[in-house]
């Protein structure tokens, strides 16, 4: 018999081996934590070849360390502190950042802590091919574990482990390798601890330890010159404050404590919100709070208080009588700025930075002097910042800003980064590469902005590429929009099935290992067909409509049941979570999942047998529904039509198919369901939609756009596609009542139209009933113009921007008479039908199959909180989606017009011209939309108008007499496509032609 030894621990070792903290939880009980950590020996150091650590390490550190550094020809690896990683992770994600780095456990522990993203991208970091990374369990080792001492701060504790851990590797080195008899001794490598605390640093060198600032350990690199613009500006205590830094008086005033910001809050004297930047003023903006109708009105810099787009702030509202309405001039911070000094603005006695305010001064001093107090709207300041929206930007270097535009000159410049977005502030930061960097789109991160700085500081990331080169504009777009673009890992790829596209469904009975066809119903026989847009191969839908013996008909949705392949909880879920949705641009396509299931597996491709969970009903002839089956399935789609193509088919009365019959027959039901929809008061809305015309599929060279054709096909799949999202919903919410996943679409405040009202009533004497749903479709109807058949297109496409956006949300989150979808006018709904493209789909598979006893609900989906979060995420990425596919037909339409441009003047002819509609008027503008080519444009005037806000109308000076314009009017614009001086970036340009030239103006 084997004899057993039980030790007991001594107590005295208890203070070593147990942590013991306190935490609060949710509901503000403080509770004691006490755990145990076993102390060992034999955590590995990671260095290749140590006789005293396990051998079979895999990718372990060089030998030698790195020799490449100048301070440390013998060798070094680098142990770098929490704040390193907290301000200086693109320094360390560079590639020409390549030294051996150690990295502790307690590092990776304080970065999670104090933030996640950057957590992400240090675990990225560490199963990055490129980069050689220990992680060091310094916590587990008995000679580096070490306890609180009395009265010493967490952050002291932290510092004095990573410093006795980088003391411990050079001891370790030492000891592992004795100098040998008879052989010369070489130097050992050393371990270097990296910290920006000075502090730190001096405690170290006093205990032997090396140690550096992470300025002075990139100074002494090879690629010095490329790495130290990755610094941030606020990443040492070593930098020399710029001119504009020193010595000025504070041009905004400091935010109050964090404390006195959730107490203000909490009481109702402040309001948090998102800052709102406006795209046609700089200096204005906007938060929307819950507490008022209209969003609070930021007007001024000091007021605006360095908020930035996106960032969550707490705002201060002004009494009443000091309420403001927003400006009604174009302010284009590019004009108003362009004569300011990067290193002086701001700086005391800078006569460009006293010019620049005596501007800004004037723009503000007669904003609202003469609209009617009915437009004025609640006004305040900023007082604090609760988050920072703050990320990499896509910018263009000001070429106006340079003190040197020679290419080999190496000197540090303080130049102006250009945001692409024109909801974004300038960015100054500090650069050696200034001259190389012109005409390129470069990504810079804001790092501070002080109450000093006119701009905030930044510090360059990376460069994307020539301006105009279209790899370059799709990756700027794609980080724009934080659209997650990286080609899936290998422990994703790894979760798809091992038969790769070679899978197939398998066999009934014994040749079902798998045992897939459990409970699935046989449907391969049914006539399926799909119809897509063209080119379409990420199929997920496919239709079927057949006639009952008693009359009726039964109808059936069959969407691809990704589910089967998806499953919960592993590296593919948790990536498809995190990317969302699938985004398309007008070239490519990011894909939400690896395109062997996106594009093949799970396609509904026409004559190959997939698996599907099909939605079927019994409806009457007039559409009404007598009952409704959910079923996983396998089915054999028979054909793969177009819109065109399916319609075509449908109006052919020489077919007389099954195959045809069945979509007529869908065809008639979907007439009839839409019919039903829009007399329950769902909403015919618009938006501008264009087709680009493509070179070829190699070149994506685009040569022409135009207005996309609805067809009565396109209907015909919408009506069925809402038939199976309502369906399903209500299965959903019925089975799991507190966690169904659902979309809503709120009510939109009746502010939101009280513009667009007005506007119609001044203009054009109609009226728009905004009190339900059903009353705004009406009233949308009857707003037509007997002479401009596009003008009620117009309305809608501007009603639609009065709306809120539709959201999905966790049934037990709200109230359930907020469930209601408000433009499609039903009490209920979801996403069923996409799930290879949108995320949400994926989650409501998962939990309609669980309804209907197929599979379990995984546990995830019983957690509210955490389908909150999953679904927060989710309607980001929507969002951020969209917008991306907004940019990027924007972009091809602006290749296509130059394209157009340059064919035209070859041909000698005239400069492209188009009608457009004004949509907006300003002081010194109007704002049009060109509905054939689904873009909007700016012309501004330099001349003098007269501009009466009340009515919606700019007068202007015209050939022989004043012109006036209104709101609604048709007007002609010249397109041009030219470069911008400043970011050489092409520009769409418009000018009016008719009712008068504006070229003049």
């Amino acid at each position: 018999m084997v004899e057993i030894t039980i030790r007991k621990r001594p107590r005295t070792e208890a203070v070593i081996t147990q942590r013991k903290f306190f935490k609060k939880t949710a509901r503000g009980k403080v509770v004691k934590v006490l755990r145990e950590r076993y102390l060992r020996d034999d955590v590995a150091c990671g260095i290749q070849g140590c006789r005293e650590c396990s051998t079979e390490i895999p990718e372990p550190l060089p030998f030698s360390g790195s020799s490449e550094h100048q301070l440390y020809p013998n060798g070094h690896y680098l142990l770098p502190d929490t704040n390193v990683f907290l301000a200086q992770m693109d320094l360390i994600e560079s590639s020409l950042f390549t030294p051996p780095i150690i990295l502790l456990q307690t590092v990776i522990e304080e970065v999670r802590h104090r933030s996640l993203p950057l957590y992400n991208r240090l675990k990225a970091l560490t199963k990055s091919e490129d980069k050689s990374i220990w992680i060091f369990y310094n916590e587990y080792r008995s000679e580096t574990a070490i306890v609180r001492e009395e009265n010493e701060i967490p952050n002291d504790r932290n510092d004095r482990g990573i410093r006795v851990a980088t003391a411990w590797y050079n001891t370790h080195i030492s000891l592992t390798r004795p100098p040998i008899r008879g052989q010369k001794q070489t130097p050992h490598p050393t371990v270097v601890l990296m910290t920006e605390d000075a502090a730190n640093r001096e405690k170290a060198e006093k205990s032997g330890v090396t140690s550096s600032s992470v300025r002075k350990y990139v100074e002494g690199m090879k690629d010095a010159n490329l790495l130290l613009d990755l610094l941030a500006a606020d990443g040492s205590q070593e930098i020399e404050p710029t001119k504009a830094a020193s010595g000025r008086q504070a041009l905004y005033p400091d935010y109050l404590p964090i404390s006195t910001l959730l107490a203000g809050v909490k009481a109702g004297e402040l309001h948090q919100g998102h800052f709102n930047a406006n795209q046609y003023n700089y200096l204005e903006g906007s938060v929307p709070v819950p507490a008022f109708d209209k969003p609070i009105l930021l007007v001024g810099r000091e007021n605006m208080n360095r908020a930035v787009q996106g960032d969550i702030v707490v705002v201060e509202v002004f009494p009443e009588k000091e309420w403001k309405a927003p400006a009604d001039e174009v302010v284009d911070q590019e004009a108003t700025l362009k004569n300011d000094d990067a290193e002086d603005s701001g700086e005391e006695g800078d006569e460009n930075g006293e010019e620049v305010s005596v501007k800004e001064s004037r723009v503000l001093s007669g904003s609202s002097s003469q609209k009617p107090p009915s437009e004025r709207q609640p006004t305040g300041r900023v007082v604090g910042v609760v988050k920072r929206n703050w990320r990499a930007y896509v910018c263009h270097i000001d070429n106006t800003s340079l003190t040197s535009t020679l290419t080999t000159s190496l000197s540090t410049q303080t130049v102006f980064a250009t945001p692409v977005s024109r909801l974004l502030p300038r960015i100054r930061l500090r650069t050696r590469q200034a001259p190389i960097l012109l005409n390129q789109k470069i990504l810079v991160t804001i790092d501070r902005w002080d109450a000093t700085s006119r701009y905030p500081e930044g510090h360059f990331v990376r460069a994307l590429g020539r301006v105009e080169s279209k790899e370059a504009e799709q990756e700027s777009l794609l980080l724009e929009f934080e659209v997650p673009y990286r080609p899936f890992g290998k422990a994703i790829l790894d979760c798809l099935p091992p038969e790769g596209d070679q899978w197939v469904v398998p066999p009934k009975g014994e040749f079902d290992v798998q045992n897939i066809w459990r409970e699935r119903e046989d449907l391969r026989d049914v006539i399926v067909c799909s119809i897509d847009p063209p080119g379409c191969q990420d199929i997920d839908d496919a239709l079927h409509a057949k006639l009952l013996p008693n009359g009726n008909i039964e109808a059936g949705v069959h969407i691809a049941d990704v589910s089967h392949f998806v499953l919960p909880d592993n590296p593919m879920d948790s990536e498809a979570a995190a990317r969302g949705t699938t985004v398309y641009l007008v070239d490519n396509r990011i894909d939400m999942l690896p395109s062997l299931l996106g594009t093949n597996l799970c396609s509904l491709r026409p004559f190959v047998e997939r698996l599907a969970f099909s939605s079927i009903w019994e409806l009457t002839p007039d559409a009404e529904i007598v009952s409704v089956r959910f079923t996983k399935s396998v089915i054999k789609s028979k054909a793969a039509f177009t819109y065109e193509e399916a319609q075509i088919r449908k109006d052919d009365p020489n077919l007389q198919d099954d195959l045809t019959n069945s979509i007529r027959l869908l065809n008639s039901l979907a007439i009839k369901l839409k019919a039903k929809r829009m007399a329950a008061g769902a909403l015919n809305l618009a938006s501008p939609e264009v087709k680009i015309h493509l070179d070829s599929a190699e070149s994506s060279d685009p040569i022409d756009v135009e207005q996309k054709e609805l067809r009565e096909t396109n209907s015909l799949v919408e009506e069925f596609m809402l038939l199976a999202n309502i369906s399903v919903a209500k299965k959903i919410e019925e089975s799991f009542p507190q966690t169904a996943v659902l979309r809503r679409h709120l009510p939109p405040p009746k502010t939101n139209f009280e513009k667009l009202q007005d506007i119609l009533r001044k203009t054009k004497g109609l009226s728009l009933d905004v009190s339900s749903s059903g009353a705004l479709a009406a009233s949308l109807d009857i707003c037509v113009d007997a002479n401009e058949p596009a003008f009620n297109t117009l309305v809608r496409i501007m009603a639609t921007r009065c709306m809120l956006s539709a959201e999905y949300f966790s049934s037990g989150s709200v109230a359930k008479n907020t469930f209601g979808h408000y433009g499609l006018a039903s009490k209920i709904y979801t996403h069923f039908t996409s799930p290879i493209r949108r995320y949400a789909d994926v989650l409501v598979h998962r939990q309609l199959s669980a309804a209907i006893g197929f599979t379990p609900l995984h546990a995830t989906l019983h957690s509210k909180s955490h389908v909150e979060r999953v679904l927060d995420v989710v309607n980001r990425r929507h969002r951020m989606a969209q917008m991306a596919g907004r940019a990027s037909v924007e972009f091809y339409v602006g290749l296509a017009l130059k394209a157009r441009g340059e064919q035209a003047k070859v041909r000698g002819e005239a400069d492209v011209k188009e009608e457009a509609f004004v949509i907006r008027t300003f002081r010194n503008g109007v704002g049009v939309f060109v509905s054939k080519l689904g873009i909007e444009g700016l012309v501004t005037f330099k001349r003098d108008t007269q501009f009466d806000a009340e009515n919606y109308t700019i007068t202007v000076p015209g050939a022989k007499k004043d012109v006036k314009i209104s709101v609604f009017d048709k007007v002609i614009v010249r397109i041009e496509v030219e470069k911008d001086k400043n970011t050489q970036r092409g520009k769409v340009k418009m000018t009016l032609v008719e009712p008068v030239d504006s070229s003049a103006l």
